[in-house]
């Protein structure tokens, strides 16, 4: 797979990395050396970041160390330029408090994300990630409870039609959606394309231009933890705790800043 990279030397935990492109929707990647020689050698490795379809993004360096940036197109084709600099401070960060009441999921507060896009004409209020596999159980009632309830929602089965680019249909939704649910499982963990919406849903969020909402199915935090530990860390809720409906009532509150 083709790459660029960058290597930031060594940079202090809470620095800023700015990467901004121009050309073609690309993934970025912030790794630390470990995993950059894993990313290089086609080998799993853990990364900060994902797909960018809004420039620029910005990245927190979350501990000190020697860092890398790279730039792939997923074994897609395609061009960019991009340009990498490094910026001091920190990203604002969520707290573990009731998920009704987290400021900074209301989206009137814009101050707090420099740069930030206006999204009051995005298409979607919500966008929905899943494995097939949760669509049963989680991701079809919940789609259909937010929609009842007058939301614009961006699912799959709402969406996308015989003939239709998965990866373009997925990149606008994802570029067009106020709010990213994610259904968080065994399943989703081992797959393809949810890992790939994950990715823009993170760069979206860390840019500012989005509000992630996790939802973990009938998996603990031990698992969350091992799949992504920045995930684990952002305010969730339970199928184990909550009903679909409930949740739904919940997230439906949040988008309209109740």
């Amino acid at each position: 797979m083709q790459f660029w990279y960058n290597d930031l030397g060594h940079r202090s935990g809470g620095e800023i990395v700015e990467v901004t492109l121009s050309g073609d929707a690309a993934n970025v990647r912030l790794m630390d050396s470990s995993n950059f020689s894993s990313y290089k050698s086609g080998r799993q490795h853990r990364y900060y970041g994902g797909h960018a379809t809004k420039s620029p993004v910005r990245l927190q360096v979350p501990h000190s160390g020697h860092w890398y940036v790279a730039i792939d197109f997923g074994g897609y084709r395609g061009s960019t330029r991009y340009s990498v600099r490094v910026l001091p401070g920190h990203l604002p960060r969520l707290q573990e408090v009731p998920l009704a009441s987290v400021p900074s999921l209301v989206r009137e507060n814009r101050q707090d994300y420099p740069g930030d896009l206006d999204m009051s004409s995005a298409a979607y209020d919500v966008f929905i990630s899943h494995a097939s596999e949760d669509k049963e159980e989680v991701a079809r009632p919940l789609a259909l409870a937010l929609q009842n309830d007058g939301l614009r929602v961006w699912y799959d089965e709402f969406e996308l039609k015989i003939g239709d680019s998965l990866r373009r249909k997925i990149d606008k939704g994802l570029a067009n959606s106020r709010f990213g649910v994610i259904v968080l499982s065994a399943s989703f963990f081992g797959k393809g394309w949810p890992n790939y919406e994950l990715d823009g849903l993170v760069t979206q969020a860390v840019s500012g231009d989005q509000v992630l909402l996790p939802i973990w199915h009938n998996v603990t935090k031990k698992e969350v933890v091992n799949y992504s530990p920045s995930l684990a860390d952002k305010l969730a809720r339970s199928t184990t705790s909550h009903t679909v409906e409930e949740i739904a009532k919940e997230i439906s509150s949040v988008v309209r800043g109740e």
